[in-house]
C-alpha cells in the first residue's frame, strides 16, 4: 500500500478513530478526536462511516508527499493548508495526484484540521481501537501510541476507487467560526452544591481564559476562583468533560486522553460538542459556562450523530 508519506512533521499530528471504548478498568482512557465535530465532517465528506480513522493536525506546519492519487478531505480548523500552492477551504472534498505535497501551515481560524482519506487510513488496532494516545503509548500510525515524524507514512488502499456517497461540501451552518464567543455548555455535577453561593454565581456568569497550559489532556480556564466545601474526594471515574476544581480554585477541563480517575470535586460535565468546541479555542481565548439539562445533552448529541448515519 502506499499514502502520504511525511516531509516535514507539525508539532502534534496523530491518527485518531472514534476512541477506545470498554478499557477504563485497565487503565487505559479513550483517545479518539478532540474536535469530534471536525473529525466527523472531514469523514463524511467522503462517504466514509463512523469510526473511520482520520488525522488530526495541530496547529499545522506539516508537509506530506501523495504517493498515490487520493480522495481527501480536510474539516475543522483552518490552519491555511494547500495542495501544490493551491489553498484548500476546510469542509471540501479533494483529488490529490501523485507527487503534490500537501501542507498545512500555520492557524488561522480554530487550532485542530482533521484530514480524511475515502476509504480511511489503514493502521492496526490496539485494544480494538486504532486511537493515538501518547501518554499511554496505544495506538497510532504505527500501534505505539506515537505522532508522526519526518518519514513517516500514512497507508491507505485504492481510496478513488471506493470514493462515493460523500457530501464533497460541508453545509455552510456546519461551518464553525472559532474565533467568535464561546459558550460551553456543562451538566451540572455531583458536587456542585458544595460549591459556594458565590462561586457558582461566578462560574455561571464571568468569563473564564483558556489557559496555555492545554493539550489533549485536558484545558485549564483561568478566572475567579471557586471555592468548594469539600476537601477530600475518594477518586472517582472520570468522564469526557468533567469540569474538575482543585484546590487552587481553577477549573480543569479533561479531555479525550484525561485520566481514568479522579478526587477533585466537579462542577459538572461539558456535553461531547462542548468540548469538541473548547478543543478549538487558543490560548488566551475566553469561555463561558452554561449550564443544561441531560436531557437537552442527549438529544443534542443525538442529533449530532444522526446526521452522519450512511
Amino acid at each position: 500500500m502506499s499514502g502520504l508519506r511525511v516531509e516535514r512533521a507539525g508539532p502534534l499530528a496523530t491518527l485518531q478513530d472514534a476512541g477506545r471504548f470498554g478499557v477504563r478498568r485497565l487503565g487505559a482512557t479513550q483517545g479518539g478526536p478532540a474536535d469530534l465535530h471536525g473529525w466527523a465532517w472531514s469523514n463524511h465528506l467522503l462517504g466514509n462511516p463512523w469510526n473511520t480513522p482520520a488525522l488530526e493536525v495541530v496547529l499545522g506546519n506539516l508537509t506530506m508527499v501523495v504517493e498515490q492519487d487520493a480522495m481527501l478531505a480536510i474539516a475543522g480548523a483552518d490552519l491555511d493548508a494547500h495542495l501544490e500552492g493551491t489553498p484548500l477551504q476546510p469542509g471540501s472534498a479533494f483529488l490529490a495526484k501523485e507527487g503534490q505535497r500537501l501542507t498545512f501551515q500555520s492557524p488561522i481560524n480554530g487550532i485542530r484540521a482533521y484530514l480524511a482519506v475515502a476509504g480511511g487510513f489503514v493502521a492496526e488496532p490496539v485494544l480494538g481501537s486504532v486511537a493515538c494516545v501518547m501518554r499511554d503509548g496505544l495506538g497510532g500510525h504505527d500501534g505505539f501510541g506515537r505522532s508522526l515524524d519526518d518519514g513517516a507514512r500514512l497507508l491507505f488502499t485504492d481510496s478513488c476507487a471506493v470514493a462515493s456517497g460523500g457530501k464533497h461540501e460541508q453545509p455552510a451552518a456546519e461551518r464553525i467560526d472559532y474565533r467568535q464567543p464561546v459558550s460551553l455548555a456543562m451538566v451540572p455535577g455531583a458536587q456542585i452544591a458544595d460549591f459556594t453561593g458565590v462561586s457558582l454565581y461566578r462560574a455561571f456568569n464571568n468569563e473564564w481564559r483558556v489557559d496555555d497550559r492545554a493539550d489533549r489532556m485536558g484545558v485549564r480556564l483561568a478566572g475567579d476562583v471557586l471555592r468548594c466545601q469539600v476537601a477530600s474526594m475518594i477518586s472517582e471515574g472520570i468522564a469526557l468533560g468533567a469540569v474538575q476544581v482543585p484546590p487552587d480554585g481553577q477549573p480543569i477541563v479533561l479531555l479525550n486522553d484525561r485520566q481514568t480517575i479522579g478526587g477533585y470535586p466537579r462542577l459538572g460535565t461539558l456535553t461531547p460538542l462542548a468540548c469538541s468546541r473548547l478543543a478549538q479555542c487558543q490560548p488566551g481565548q475566553t469561555v463561558r459556562l452554561r449550564a443544561t439539562a441531560l436531557s437537552q445533552a442527549q438529544q443534542s448529541y443525538r442529533a449530532f450523530r444522526q446526521q452522519f448515519s450512511v
